[in-house]
């Protein structure tokens, strides 16, 4: 097992590997980006890459701390249910409410790769080829699908 400050290096070398092969490849739009980090332009909607010992996770990640509000977003996102499925030509899992170690409920969409380790650098690649292709399928989504939230913000 890592140490804390082990394990935390480790997970800074992978998000900059990963930010390293990312960083030429232009958005939707053609502008530069940044992939981990991107920017939906709702304050309480955000697009989650997420690593650990057991699994990687990407997910549309829907925030807002009032419920009703919350679940509005969700309901916008599942009117657009089959774009976002076309547009990353596959299913993912949709979670309505779900509650999070902060004691937060959040609503998500998401999509699990179990059996990888962010520790493993020998899985570095399947990681990497496991978030590439569904960060920028949610870009070109989000690039069509935004302005269906302008009524929410």
């Amino acid at each position: 097992m890592f140490k804390r400050q082990e394990a935390s290096h480790l997970r800074e070398e992978f998000w900059t590997t990963f930010g390293r092969y990312m960083s030429p490849v232009p958005s939707a739009e053609g502008m530069k980006i940044n992939w981990i980090n991107y920017k939906t332009s709702l304050r309480d909607v955000h697009f989650r890459l997420d690593v650990n010992q057991k699994s990687a996770v990407i997910s549309i990640s829907i925030e807002h701390h009032d419920g009703d509000i919350r679940e509005l977003y969700f309901q916008q996102f599942e009117e657009l249910k089959t774009l976002l499925h076309a547009t990353l030509q596959e299913e993912w899992e949709w979670q309505a409410d779900t509650g999070l170690a902060e004691d937060r409920i959040i609503s998500r969409i998401y999509k699990e790769l179990t059996d990888v380790s962010v520790f493993n650098r020998d899985q570095w690649p399947e990681l990497i080829s496991f978030f590439k292709p569904r960060i920028m399928a949610l870009d070109r989504f989000w690039e069509d699908a935004k302005y269906s939230f302008d009524s929410l913000r």
